[in-house]
């Protein structure tokens, strides 16, 4: 989000017909509980609907493919924050992704900076990048085997392991964006990451899988979410969960259907 973190006759006959209408009708009602029939997040069409989301928090924007050369210096204690999850030099991320790169082509215009990026892991620092760094981040960019690294680093960092947890929780697309999200923003471990925000919620709700119920789970969830946020200056902010993941949850599209309305930090989004 975000770590993280089963679809006419009388007597006896009569009588089984009128429970086997019953119970499909249960069955419609409990539809939307189940798994079975909906995509997961890792559908491509709900996966690019989960990058726009990302993408309308990070960066204003619904067009992700466009922030492959994204790159500037939040103030947040990440050094800089660059493409199209935000990878940062000071959490170490970056420095895989370029690792990455390197390894598929050895003479880009990054690999040079790759001592620095070492030094930086666990600081807010600059040192060994400026002046030129920012620049050369977005000449790489232009490059597909650039853009194909941010996008493996991507899914092996963040969108896999979110989907596959929230799966394991019984989530439908929307729990697998939150888990998504939330990993995009605070990572998986530390004080205030993923998997701190998950034990969180599971105090106060039992996820699917264990035989708890989906919306309360999820509110619980986002509860935890608006916690580890405000743990952080930086991420008191809470708008793309107030008025964007809140707002399909409160509708009840679990499996994130269009059409998709929501704001963040004000501005309107529309996924339709």
């Amino acid at each position: 989000m975000h770590d993280i973190p089963g679809p006419t006759g009388s007597g006896r006959r009569g009588a089984l017909a009128v429970i086997g209408a019953s119970l499909a009708a249960v069955a419609l009602v409990g539809a939307r509980r189940t798994t079975a029939a909906a995509p997961g997040l890792d559908d491509p069409a709900k996966k690019e609907i989960a990058m726009k989301l990302v993408s309308s928090a990070e960066n204003s924007t619904l067009d992700w493919r466009a922030q492959y050369g994204y790159i500037e210096d939040l103030g947040d204690a990440r050094g800089y924050t660059a493409g199209v999850v935000g990878f940062c030099s000071g959490s170490g991320d970056m420095l895989n992704l370029v690792r990455l790169y390197t390894d598929r082509r050895p003479h880009n215009v990054l690999a040079g900076y790759l001592p620095a990026l070492r030094r930086l892991v666990g600081t807010d620092g600059h040192r060994g990048l400026d002046p030129g760094f920012p620049g050369d981040w977005r000449r790489a960019a232009q490059d597909t085997a650039f853009q194909r690294a941010q996008d493996d680093e991507r899914d092996r960092v963040y969108f896999d392991p979110a989907v596959a947890r929230g799966k394991a929780d019984g989530l439908r697309a929307l729990g697998q964006f939150a888990y998504f999200d939330a990993m995009v923003m605070h990572g998986g471990g530390g004080p205030n990451g993923f998997r701190r925000i998950r034990e969180r919620a599971l105090r106060g709700a039992v996820p699917p899988a264990r035989g708890g119920d989906e919306m309360e789970y999820l509110n619980a969830f986002l509860d935890a979410r608006l916690w580890a946020m405000r743990q952080e200056a930086a991420h008191r902010e809470t708008s793309r969960v107030d008025t964007g993941q809140r707002v399909f949850l409160r509708r009840g599209n679990l499996d994130l259907e269009p059409p998709l309305d929501w704001k963040v930090y004000g501005d309107g989004y529309h996924i339709g």
